[in-house]
């Protein structure tokens, strides 16, 4: 008997009329557009989550060490997908009512129900999942999503949510304040000191960071920058993580002057992005996206924050967005996901940057992150649309806040 959901269809027929709006257009980034709704009552859910008796549907995603349970349709190349448990097999994930944490739930297409998703960790155990499932790093699947497949993109800030979420819980076992044992409560949303003295509730932890894309109007140039565990050739935008008592605008003239000498002036809001994939200290980075002006050019690098950074031109920048294959770099690692779902030895426990890196079978000179990242799409808004600047209207403003076309 299968443990798992054998079929995403019609399971995520509703799901994909929930987010039938155009990520295809790029109005969303990786990790953002989460399809599923909140309960407004979670906890009243658990209860039939255990046993099982309620008209509703509920499906269970297991991750193990931040790593979600996947598997790969017959496509070429293949598209990834959750795989899901139901929940008439609780007996054997092993795992008690207060170790899910809820993640939302949708409409079921053409039924008077729902269905509530959940998720758990299972690191602990070693049971087998069944052929074609595997555990694959958040980070792979990111990389191995079609960003123009809205159903995809859903699936992957799903993933994300479950991941922040479990990996949050892990870090928050006992009470900052008292050192007692912390307990779930809200579905897992929240968790609450059990020391009658204390109760302190704490919430999910979010780690908010600037970065930002710094612009040499006069001269049209950008300014990129390099981290030592950056793979060669590869450049992207300054960020860095916001310090209590600073505003966002601040942290970004901080960072820029920190890290590069530049001293920054204006600064425009783009757009912002859910980050999971950090480390697992920080089970969730929100990176908030800048654009600012600089009112100095002498760059002098930090050397123990940057390996170096430059000042780039446009053209220059075009050409490295141009020639990196990105599209090529998410099918190899779509099919690597598929190699892994049916159990080739050496699966997808990472990527390379270097896919990123071709230009027609010869290495290109540099490139940027892929449009999975916050990164990509400021510096291609620049490239391609130009940044409004003092004088421009409360329209263009707002029409730099979406991201930007792939």
């Amino acid at each position: 008997m299968l443990l798992f959901q054998p079929s995403l269809s019609p399971l995520f027929s509703s799901i994909a009329i929930a987010i039938a709006r155009p990520l295809a257009m790029a109005t969303s980034h990786a990790f953002a557009g989460n399809p599923l709704k909140s309960c407004l009552n979670p906890d009243s859910l658990i209860p039939f989550l255990l046993d099982s008796s309620s008209p509703d549907r509920f499906l269970i995603l297991p991750l193990r060490k931040g790593r979600p349970l996947a598997r790969t349709d017959d496509s070429n190349p293949p598209r990834w997908e959750l795989a899901w448990v139901d929940s008439t097999r609780l007996d054997r994930l092993e795992a008690r009512g207060d170790e899910f944490v809820y993640l939302g739930s949708t409409d079921l297409a053409e039924e008077a129900r729902q269905c509530h998703y959940w998720s758990v960790d299972v690191s602990e155990g070693t049971r087998e999942w069944g052929d074609g499932l595997a555990f694959i790093e958040l980070r792979t699947l990111m990389v191995a999503t079609d960003w123009a497949d809205a159903n995809s993109m859903g699936q992957l800030a799903i993933a994300g949510h479950a991941r922040a979420l479990l990996e949050w819980h892990g870090l928050t076992k006992f009470c900052g304040s008292c050192g007692s044992k912390m307990i779930p409560i809200s579905a897992g949303r929240r968790k609450q000191c059990t020391n009658d003295s204390c109760k302190k509730r704490i919430y999910p932890r979010v780690d908010p960071v600037v970065i930002m894309l710094v612009i040499d109007k006069e001269n049209d140039r950008a300014l990129l920058s390099r981290q030592s565990r950056f793979v060669p050739r590869m450049w992207s935008c300054l960020a860095g993580f916001i310090e209590p008592g600073e505003s966002l605008e601040e942290a970004v003239r901080r960072e820029t002057f920190e890290e590069t000498g530049i001293e920054v002036g204006e600064v425009i809001y783009h757009s912002s992005q859910p980050w999971p994939v950090g480390s697992n200290s920080m089970p969730c980075q929100l990176m908030v996206g800048f654009f600012g002006y600089a009112k100095s050019l002498d760059i002098h690098v930090d050397k123990k924050e940057l390996e170096d950074a430059q000042w780039h031109s446009r053209e220059d920048v075009k050409k490295a967005i141009t020639f990196a294959e990105y599209e090529k770099a998410q099918i190899s690692t779509a099919v690597k996901v598929g190699q892994a779902c049916k159990g080739v030895e050496q699966g997808p426990h990472s990527f390379s940057f270097n896919d990123y890196a071709l230009e027609s079978g010869e290495m290109a000179p540099m490139f940027i992150p892929g449009p999975f990242a916050i990164a990509h799409h400021l510096i291609s808004t620049w490239v391609n649309q130009g940044v409004p600047g003092s004088g421009q209207n409360e329209k263009s403003l707002k029409r730099m806040n979406s991201v930007s076309s792939l």
